[in-house]
């Protein structure tokens, strides 16, 4: 096939130069970014360079080196989604993240919060636990469990909303949200717009300010190469400043070590809606994650995923499946779903031939990454193509 010949001597190459720093391909193929980014050796060093500093001096190590870790995090995170330190707010989990947002804003005279059908549920659940206080979670339906076209978010919204949120990239389907069209929905009728970056930030170029977002999360877990514990909230400057959370840590406090328990002053930026003591395992293995995404740049990772998943897609249907995933390339990212008739069962015959893959509802989920070549999504097809013939 055409888009197959031309992969070997393409972009996928590009990537190819850094699998032997990911230990994981010496004895299995890994096609799960989607669930978790690949250990990279580069990570591990500034693991070992946390503990070793952690062993060596103790708490002193705050005062300089841990201090200045957190700002440079903040700092390439920004750069990451076109942003500036100042709008970037570090977080231990999602939930975190959103909880500090959710907390900041008035439901008085705007209940609604609109949401999708295909958004991850923890984005729902923040509001759904605010019912009881009066919010009116209202979830817009997918009509082919793909996408979510703007237009049916549009007829959710009106000038009783307080949020809109969606996904950048959908993790039922991998496919691509115009997140730009969403926030200039919500904005028409005088709501904000939250954006669920997890799934895309790391392997679609995003700029936040661009795309007109008040809120942006994404983390290490995924494509950013970081692990557990670490994500970022964007939020736009002129609100960073004005909105004031509350749920509160030590670390949202403009004098945190003031010790002060009689008066709250928060920062005047991002920082205010950080919480308690962040874990400093997961900054450094976040700094190291992000030396890949930064040598490479998302542009060219892009390019790299882009190739994998045509290919990917193209192989899939000459073999008579039909993968869950938008209809155009532009619109597609690095997450495929096949379906499957009991997609545990494979994802299991998978892993007993060294391929590691996940499962979804009537779906396999394959997620090729910039480690990733060619001959692994070969060798998964052919895995699965056993399965079902068995």
């Amino acid at each position: 096939m055409a888009l197959a010949s031309g992969l070997a001597a393409g972009p996928a190459t590009l990537g190819g130069r850094y699998r032997s720093e990911f230990p994981i391909f010496r004895d299995r193929i890994y096609l799960n970014t989607c669930s978790l980014g690949a250990l990279g050796d580069r990570t591990r060093r500034k693991v070992a360079e946390f503990l070793d500093l952690w062993q060596a001096r103790g708490a002193a190590a705050w005062y300089d080196v841990w201090w200045e870790a957190l700002g440079d995090l903040r700092a390439r995170y920004g750069k990451i989604v076109g942003a500036g330190p100042g709008e970037i707010a570090l977080a231990p989990s999602v939930s975190v993240a959103v909880a500090g947002v959710a907390s900041a804003l008035d439901y008085a005279a705007r209940p609604r919060v609109v949401v999708t059908s295909l958004d991850f549920p923890t984005v729902a659940y923040q509001w759904l636990a605010k019912q009881t206080q009066g919010v009116e979670v209202v979830v817009v339906e997918s009509p082919d469990q793909v996408s979510v076209p703007v237009e049916a978010i549009a007829r959710a919204v009106n000038d009783r909303t307080a949020l809109v949120v969606t996904s950048h990239v959908y993790f039922t389907s991998g496919a691509i949200q115009d997140i730009a069209a969403v926030a200039s929905v919500a904005h028409r009728h005088g709501a904000l717009c939250l954006i669920d970056a997890y799934q895309s930030v790391g392997q679609v170029p995003v700029d936040a300010a661009a795309t007109g977002a008040d809120f942006l999360i994404a983390g290490g877990l995924k494509w950013l190469l970081g692990g557990t514990g670490i994500v970022f909230c964007y939020i736009r400057q002129e609100l960073a400043r004005r909105l004031a959370p509350t749920v509160a840590g030590w670390f949202g406090h403009r004098e945190q070590f003031a010790f002060e328990p009689r008066s709250l002053e928060f920062h005047d930026d991002a920082r205010r809606f950080e919480m308690g003591t962040p874990s400093l395992a997961a900054i450094y293995a976040q700094l190291g994650g992000l030396e890949y995404i930064e040598e490479l740049g998302v542009p060219a990772i892009r390019r790299i995923t882009g190739a994998l998943v045509e290919d990917l897609v193209a192989r899939a249907q000459e073999q008579g499946l039909r993968p869950k995933v938008a209809p155009t390339a532009a619109t597609r990212s690095a997450i495929v779903m096949l379906p499957a008739a009991d997609p545990p069962a494979a994802v299991g015959h998978l892993a007993a031939g060294g391929i590691v893959a996940d499962a979804r509802p009537g779906h396999v989920r394959l997620s090729p990454f910039f480690y990733n070549l060619q001959e692994d999504h070969v060798a998964a097809l052919e895995r699965l193509a056993s399965h079902r013939d068995h």
